[in-house]
């Protein structure tokens, strides 16, 4: 056991290990078995507490020598074959100087799988506890980091080394999860009690949004195993905060401390301060693509076949015998190398002859070798594919439905489109195609997290006043190129950090702020849009102030130009349980801010009277059950206000009914 001073301690671990490590004259030998090796210690914080956790110890040469960073260590350690000495010889000095400095909380200390075992075979668990705590260290407060996965080339051995460990008190971790090295195996049998994510699934998610879905896939299998998680590499406050909102909860990284001599009380106060602020993180949108096997959810035609060696008279038969059968699909035991389409082979059936030149023959001769083939589990874009297509023979002979390569049924042009068509409306739940925002699902997941969490936001739902008319009136184009500005503008004035912007769908949407300027923004994106929404009438439209369409009722009237109307409800902890709840109210507050000159209002979601727009006290309704944000000129709202121009023949009861639908 080793239980002598620091000295005799080290070379009692140094008489164990190779030869190399004892009298090896290369610059690192030398160096191991001098003084000039040491640990710095990084801080692993709570990312709920906002507090340190852990610190992780990292090793060190003689500063302002080549042999100072430890990549040139391992590497010079490889080149002199002395790796697992100088591995070992490092969770020595690592243990040795925590129990110098008497630090509380846990040490992670690295160590690779091969090492490990060496290390136990050498000395055994019980040996191994006996002189982690003779260094002043309580076993159970130590985590040894394995690092080095793709080594483990014996597992049984590994097993009992683990298994020792465990016994021994200490904990377990698994470095870099997620690098290219790891193995889910691996995190199975090892049984550890913390994982450390990849740096590379951890950085910059706003810019990588499909590192999000990994993050919570690892989340999941962590679930599954019972094991802790930590996240590597933070080192901004957007990733920190979204870590925290995805419950991940410890981190590492040069944001909450940079490696130092000394262990931190504290993370640093950025870190701290980001994760006081208890406003949710606007986690990065992924485009989602829709479920493979769409085909599934569609009837797949239970038909017949034939074989390459399918008679004609056979094939007519078959026809005859099922007079809904579009084709019949040429089958090679449960591969599919043929179509035969009904109406072509039966009308060269039909032709003089054929049976008594070609009925007794195989139908090869008169099927399609390259039909199109469509895999159950193909994805949208695949169907897509085949839609736009030079070959459209699918139109009338239909395809083939495969599953895992072998013949399933046959399908139609119908329903292929029909595919098509549903796989869009699911995938513009997800992502508008229009404008890419997020759609309905991702706005309702958000507006949960946001209640979960208990902070306060203001929901707003934004619509255009007079859009259709436009639309009708200047054609879906300039109506698209409308929808577009509404997004810019919404995108441009909220933060992207705090706030969310959702497309609901044709001229509907969805703002869900934390910022505690909201109300200067919405005033920002409908001044604005008022602005440039003019560039898009023409010259005459603009001179007259709107255009003469009809309504929904087709009554032909004067609309004025097209406006953004605003509703708004504030949402405070524990007022609402369910984002539908504030669906509802937006909605609510939406059709206050259409009666509402300056083309927005708002509500409190326990508040039992509205709050709408109105001039004149803009800070008394802030505050109080009605109130008024800006104050408006005649007709430079939502344009109801404004009287038409007179239009030549138009009658009082037109009149009066533009006047009644001002508000459309």
């Amino acid at each position: 056991m080793i239980d002598a001073s620091f000295g005799d301690r080290r070379d009692a671990l140094l008489a164990a290990l190779s030869p190399g490590a004892r009298s090896g004259t290369g610059p690192l030998a030398q160096l191991m078995r001098g003084d000039g090796l040491y640990c710095v210690f990084q801080p692993l914080a709570d990312l709920r507490e906002g507090s340190i956790y852990a610190h992780e110890a990292l090793i060190r040469g003689p500063a302002g020598t080549p042999l100072h960073t430890p990549d040139v260590l391992l590497q010079r350690a490889q080149e002199e074959n002395l790796l697992q000495d100088f591995e070992l010889l490092c969770v020595f000095i690592a243990l040795q100087q925590w129990g110098v400095l008497g630090a509380p909380g846990r040490l992670f200390v690295n160590i690779s799988a091969d090492a490990l075992v060496r290390g136990v075979a050498l000395f055994g668990g019980a040996s191994l506890a006996d002189a982690v705590q003779a260094m002043g260290v309580s076993a159970r407060m130590v985590v040894l980091e394995i690092t080095e996965h793709e080594r483990v080339t014996d597992m049984d051995l590994l097993r009992h080394a683990l298994k020792e460990v465990h016994a021994s008190g200490a904990r377990l971790a698994l470095d870099d999860f997620g690098d290219g090295r790891s193995s889910l195996r691996l995190w199975s049998e090892a049984k550890p009690d913390f994982v450390k994510i990849d740096k590379y699934f951890v950085r910059d998610l706003r810019a990588h949004p499909e590192n999000l879905q990994m993050l919570q896939a690892i989340k999941g299998i962590a679930d599954v195993f019972g094991t802790t998680l930590i996240a590597e590499g933070i080192e901004t406050e957007d990733d920190l905060r979204a870590l925290r909102d995805l419950d991940i909860p410890y981190g590492q990284g040069y944001l909450l401390g940079r490696p130092a001599p000394l262990p931190r009380d504290t993370i640093l106060l950025p870190a701290l301060d980001a994760l006081r602020d208890r406003r949710v993180a606007v986690l990065p949108h992924l485009g989602q693509n829709v479920r493979p096997g769409i085909l599934r959810n569609l009837i797949v035609v239970q038909a017949p076949t034939a074989t390459p060696d399918t008679r004609n008279d056979t094939v007519a038969g078959l026809f005859k015998a099922h007079a809904d059968l579009h084709a019949l699909a040429v089958v090679d035991g449960t591969r599919p190398v043929a179509l035969i389409n009904r109406q072509q082979f039966m009308n060269h059936y039909a032709t003089l002859y054929f049976r008594e030149v070609h009925g007794r023959k195989p139908c090869m001769a008169f099927a399609n070798h390259a039909p199109r083939v469509v895999e159950l589990d193909c994805d949208v874009d695949q169907l897509v594919g085949i839609l736009t297509s030079q070959d459209q023979r699918y139109l009338n002979d239909g395809f083939i439905v495969t599953d895992n390569g072998r013949y399933a049924g046959l399908g139609t042009g119908d329903q292929l489109v029909r595919s098509v068509t549903e796989a869009r409306i699911e995938a513009a739940r997800h992502a508008n195609p229009l404008t890419f925002l997020p759609g309905n699902i991702p706005i309702s997941l958000h507006m949960q997290r946001l209640l979960d969490s208990g902070t306060e936001f203001v929901a707003c739902y934004a619509d255009l006043n007079h859009f259709k008319p436009f639309n009708d009136y200047y054609g879906y184009w300039r109506g698209d190129q409308m929808i577009r500005l509404v997004a810019r503008l919404a995108v441009t004035h909220c933060n992207a950090q705090r706030d969310f912007v959702g497309h609901v769908g044709g001229d509907d949407f969805m703002l869900l702020f934390q910022s505690a300027d909201w109300l200067h923004r919405c005033q920002q994106i409908i001044e604005e849009f008022a602005q440039e929404a003019l560039a898009l009438f023409d010259d005459a439209s603009r001179k007259a102030g709107g255009i003469w369409a009809e309504d929904r009722h087709g009554v032909k009237r004067f609309f004025t130009c097209t406006t953004l109307s605003i509703g708004a409800v504030r949402i405070t902890p524990g007022a609402i349980a369910h984002a539908e709840e504030v669906a509802n109210l937006a909605a609510l507050a939406k059709h206050d801010a259409k009666l509402a000159t300056s083309g927005l209002a708002w509500r409190d979601a326990d508040a039992d009277t509205d709050r709408t727009a109105g001039p004149g006290n803009a800070k008394a309704g802030h505050n109080g059950s009605r109130g008024d944000v800006t104050r408006a000129e005649p007709g430079s709202g939502n344009g109801a206000d404004r009287p038409p121009p007179p239009r030549p023949g138009a009658s009082l009861g037109g009149r009066r009914a533009a006047a009644r639908a001002a508000m459309d």
